[in-house]
């Protein structure tokens, strides 16, 4: 899937007419704020799958990916609040749902820290020093690994296993633009767009 230069956009926590605005500093926020489909603060089940149908991915993939990120998110995200059958992850505390074995990119606050985000590439991008090929996203991974981290190596795996899926080039390349837009959030919103002109111009 080939992309074209992202845009660059801001937001400030706080509400505009009862709607979540994700926070400028927290990154992880803005992240996970594409997958908000109506702008209030929670993410159901049906709105990650509208969400990763948005950038394109299938079926099977997206009630999988609802079903299991929701299940896995929603609890760690509402401390203190009662169990609820609707599994809603709650945007504000998405930090308290990261996961070990990640890259180090978002910290516990879950703002984006640069210096890991070069670190990544300076240790592993050996092909194309601003861009990964598969094994060398592999490598990356299994550096990242913490000793006995089986269902955050699975995250982790998964995670970067999708997106470059879906956004590796025709050299099969997964670029470093591409991955700053999924920290910093302007990814997905990107990737709809394109997928939402694609189908417009297929019909025209």
């Amino acid at each position: 899937m080939a992309l074209s230069k992202l845009p660059t956009e801001t937001q400030n926590e706080g509400t505009d007419h009862g709607k979540f605005i994700a926070n400028e500093q927290n990154v992880l926020q803005k992240h996970v704020a594409f997958f908000d489909r109506n702008h209030d603060g929670l993410v159901y089940p049906w709105e990650t799958f509208q969400g990763f149908r948005a950038i394109g991915c299938g079926l099977i993939l997206s009630t999988v990916s609802a079903l299991l990120i929701n299940l896995a998110l929603s609890k760690k995200t509402r401390p203190g609040k009662s169990f609820s059958l609707l599994f809603p992850i709650e945007v504000k505390n998405i930090n308290k749902a990261k996961h070990g074995s990640d890259s180090g990119v978002y910290d516990s606050e879950g703002r984006f820290v640069p210096s890991k985000f070069e670190e990544i590439f300076s240790k592993h991008a050996r092909t194309n020093g601003n861009a990964f090929t598969s094994d060398e996203l592999m490598a990356m991974l299994k550096a990242n690994r913490e000793p006995k981290d089986y269902k955050g190596w699975v995250a982790a795996w998964t995670e970067w296993k999708i997106l470059y899926v879906l956004c590796k080039d025709e050299h099969g390349l997964l670029h470093k633009e591409t991955i700053r837009g999924v920290y910093d959030g302007s990814l997905f919103d990107h990737m709809e767009k394109e997928k939402a002109s694609a189908k417009k111009n297929a019909v025209v």
